[in-house]
């Protein structure tokens, strides 16, 4: 699946991730819904600053990998061509594996001026929330750092 929109670049390719506590908050319920599934979702927010979760439907089905719904990600994008907002972000869990980019994370990366948020549930009672930045199969980590 190739990509027909851009999104528009993160913080002039800062190693950093503003995200609000209410969506880091949302983004670890979904993942803790969704168990023992993954679950995805795609972010948006003003300027550099994540500020809303939008949950979507894995197709998938799968402990391993996600998928969005199609549909979902043209009513997204359909959305957010009307809003102030822009496309910022991609998450999803791993249910019992860590918060770093599969395989399969990073060959299905079609977003490089987006950052993935990865929420590891390995251990339920401390789950860990990791960003990258993923660009033609090189990962690099982001720093995430919450902001009112």
């Amino acid at each position: 699946m190739v990509s027909l929109f851009l999104s528009p670049p993160m913080s002039e390719q800062s190693n950093q991730v503003r995200i609000t506590p209410s969506v880091f908050e949302q983004i670890l319920h979904h993942a803790r819904q969704e168990a023992p599934n993954e679950c995805c979702g795609l972010l948006t927010g003003k300027g550099s600053t994540i500020s809303r979760c939008h949950p979507t439907t894995n197709i998938l089905k799968s402990e391993v990998q996600y998928s969005i719904d199609p549909l979902e990600l043209f009513q997204f994008f359909r959305e957010i061509r009307s809003s102030q907002e822009s496309h910022l972000g991609i998450y999803h869990s791993h249910p019992s594996s860590e918060a770093y980019p599969s395989r399969a994370d990073v060959e299905q990366a079609f977003y490089p001026h987006c950052c993935y948020l990865i929420v590891s549930l390995k251990d339920p009672a401390t789950p860990s929330l990791r960003a990258f930045r993923i660009d033609r199969e090189e990962v690099t980590e982001l720093e995430l750092q919450t902001v009112s």
